[in-house]
């Protein structure tokens, strides 16, 4: 049985299928039977990292659909999808931690306010030689460039928010696919600033904290809190707004920057270690680019070698490597992500069953 509703994608493992009924698209769910049961058995005993490869595209295809719909006007129906959102001060490094998990330069950049609209990056592994962007806003517009890739985002920040510094939370859709990302779906906010610049409204402090508790205040957000680390983690912005909406630290993994710049006699071992502010999905170190780097025209690839050489030589982070780098960063993501869709599939399913029974009964 179809009803009016966005066209999802037909991925069985995500027990969403998509049936059309004559001119209508619509949304089933297929009869619980031993294809079924069989389903979910070899679900539950893959790996995290194979999980990942099936429940989080078919995640992604589903947030598609529903923002190509729900952007025309045509759907009155929100649904919570997985997803991890990436907070962090203007300051915190929270571009360089993305563009390493890319390993890519895609990013704007600049002294000002760079992440004026929100980025949902949608990261898929692909096979080798295989690596472009595809924006939602341009449909079968394919970008082989990076810097194509940012003056795109440039451009279309400017559409939606203006060309002054002011933010808007019309967010752009951009998938990635390369040989060297993990998948995995981030959200990139606005960094948290305190003092408007330019022509930015007075108030703009109060709209950007508006719009991170937007993503981050439903149960099916993963909150990835980027901190410098030489800075005190009770100060930290990231940590803050998080435990507003999740106090337990269930749902909120941290992510220590600018290790290799903090002041000579400190280090960040215990905040590594999980003992001073405790999140249950812990944290792990980064050494990304400096600006310097970044002008110099230091590759993502030469900075990754770097941070590996960091950690392996450094007498005080020796005995925490394995909590260290950004490919441990991308692994933890990929299998979080991964095993929160697994987790709240059920609650997911409910949700849209009671949605096409309203729709159903509309008829």
């Amino acid at each position: 049985r179809a009803v009016p509703g966005p066209r999802l994608a037909a991925l069985h493992p995500t027990g969403f299928v998509c049936v059309p009924a004559g001119a209508r698209r619509g949304l089933a769910f297929p009869r619980r039977g031993v294809g079924m049961e069989r389903e979910e058995k070899r679900r539950k005993s893959m790996s995290p990292g194979a999980l990942g490869e099936v429940l989080i595209p078919a995640i992604n295809k589903v947030q598609d659909a529903f923002a190509a719909v729900g952007g025309n006007g045509g759907l009155n129906f929100h649904l919570d999808l997985p997803q991890v959102a990436v907070v962090g001060s203007q300051s915190s490094g929270k571009s360089s931690v993305l563009e390493s998990l890319v390993g890519r330069d895609f990013l704007p950049r600049g002294p000002d306010i760079c992440t004026r609209r929100p980025l949902v990056l949608q990261l898929v592994h692909g096979p080798s030689g295989t690596e472009y962007g595809e924006f939602l806003h341009l449909p079968g517009d394919i970008f082989t460039s990076f810097s194509d890739i940012r003056r795109e985002i440039e451009a279309e920040t400017d559409r939606g928010a203006g060309t002054g510094k002011s933010v808007s939370n019309n967010p752009i859709r951009l998938k990635i696919v390369s040989p060297h990302v993990l998948t995995m779906t981030l959200v990139d906010l606005p960094g948290i600033t305190r003092v408007p610049i330019g022509n930015q409204p007075k108030d703009i402090e109060v709209r950007i904290r508006g719009m991170i508790m937007e993503y981050i205040k439903h149960p099916s957000c993963v909150i990835l809190a980027v901190s410098p680390a030489n800075v005190d983690l009770a100060n930290s912005d990231a940590l803050n707004i998080a435990k507003q909406v999740d106090p337990e630290g269930i749902r909120t993994i941290g992510v220590l920057t600018k290790l290799d710049i903090m002041d000579r006699g400190t280090n960040a071992v215990a905040a590594l270690k999980n003992e001073l502010v405790p999140l249950k999905l812990g944290y792990t170190g980064v050494v990304n680019r400096c600006q310097a780097d970044v002008d110099s025209g230091t590759s993502i690839e030469a900075a990754r070698e770097a941070e590996r050489q960091f950690f392996r030589k450094s007498d005080v982070y020796g005995p925490v490597e394995s909590y260290c780098g950004t490919m441990r960063l991308a692994t933890r993501l990929n299998e979080i992500l991964a095993s929160h869709i697994q987790r709240i599939l059920p609650r997911l399913k409910r949700q849209v069953e009671f949605a096409r029974e309203e729709y159903f009964h509309q008829l």
